[in-house]
């Protein structure tokens, strides 16, 4: 590849100063072959009558919706988590019932776009209720409106360590109290922190994975898009955090969503996502977000992506004197 600049310069063809690599380019647009050879998105160099063009990024998508599994047999009985292993706990008659529901609702908002191109692509937990939830969050929709799905391992619910002793975990969950609920590692488990980690890697999966337009084929691209994570409580404030750059201290204000309830990222005036275009501001104070929070999803709603809104850090220092 280094070589490829000196080698079409002599032709006439416009010059790169560099080439990168997919994982230094996330944000720009990648380009594909078009010389019948190839048509996958990863491929970023096109020759198009002696020139090097660079084609329209992909549109990102409209929506991603978080979806919380519906209620679980641990959710009804904690003490199912000493004899079963957390990941084979499943839904119950209820959990069914609420998935069900979140897939009609979740149709219903899109259909209020009166898109004709609508569709979704879907994110889950390999966990057996985060499964369950999305096959039955998925009988509101036909085959041809779903693009999609990936089993993501690093969407999973905190680990609290392998088969839990009822009453030993009542008090750890005191101690977490304690100590602060992100920065406590449970024994043989996770904390919140490890967790933020793991999400940290599949965010910018995510990232790479809109620039690129990975769920939507060549030539079929929509910006009706609509991506669904079916994950845990935990996880899904975690990736929020991570999201919007939240500290530890708002994380830590959050209240757990309900089971079979979602939170909706949807675009923007200027294509970033917010929580203000679906969501009332009475609905994210009840979910925990403070004045300062909802002012930045105020700011997200109408920021263009690459914008910065830097938090007001140090409010406790004197204006800065330009004569000093």
């Amino acid at each position: 590849m280094p070589n490829l600049v000196s080698a079409m310069s002599p032709k006439g063809y416009k010059s790169l100063t560099s080439i990168k690599c997919c994982e230094d380019t996330v944000g720009v647009a990648r380009v594909k072959y078009e010389n019948g050879s190839a048509t996958f998105p990863e491929k970023n160099l096109v020759l198009d009558r002696g020139t090097l063009r660079i084609p329209q990024p992909p549109p990102r998508p409209r929506r991603i919706i978080l979806v919380r599994h519906g209620q679980s047999e641990g959710n009804v009985d904690e003490g199912v988590y000493t004899r079963v292993a957390d990941p084979k706990i499943g839904l119950t008659e209820r959990g069914v019932e609420e998935a069900e529901e979140c897939g009609r609702r979740i149709r219903e908002m899109i259909e209020r776009d009166e898109a004709d191109d609508w569709r979704v692509y879907f994110y889950v937990s390999p966990y057996r209720r985060t499964l369950e939830t999305l096959r039955n969050v998925a009988k509101a929709f036909g085959r041809s409106r779903i693009a999609g799905v990936r089993e993501e391992p690093r969407l999973r619910e905190q680990d609290f360590g392998n088969f839990q002793d009822r009453e030993q975990m009542k008090i750890e969950k005191k101690l977490r109290a304690i100590y602060g609920r992100f920065f406590y590692r449970f024994p043989n488990g996770e904390s919140a922190a490890d967790v933020y980690d793991r999400i940290t890697g599949f965010r910018e999966t995510l990232r790479a994975d809109i620039d690129i337009g990975r769920f939507q084929p060549p030539g079929e691209h929509t910006p009706n898009m609509n991506l669904v994570l079916v994950s845990h409580g935990l996880t899904l404030r975690v990736f929020l955090m991570r999201w919007y750059k939240w500290t530890v201290e708002q994380f830590e204000g959050l209240v757990n969503m309900g089971n079979g309830k979602m939170i909706v990222m949807e675009r923007g005036y200027g294509g970033r996502y917010s929580l203000l275009v679906h969501h009332t501001e009475q609905e994210l104070r009840k979910f925990g977000l403070t004045d300062e929070m909802l002012t930045d999803q105020e700011w997200q709603k109408r920021a263009k992506p690459g914008e910065l809104n830097f938090p007001s850090f140090f409010t406790h220092l004197d204006a800065e004197d330009n004569n000093a």
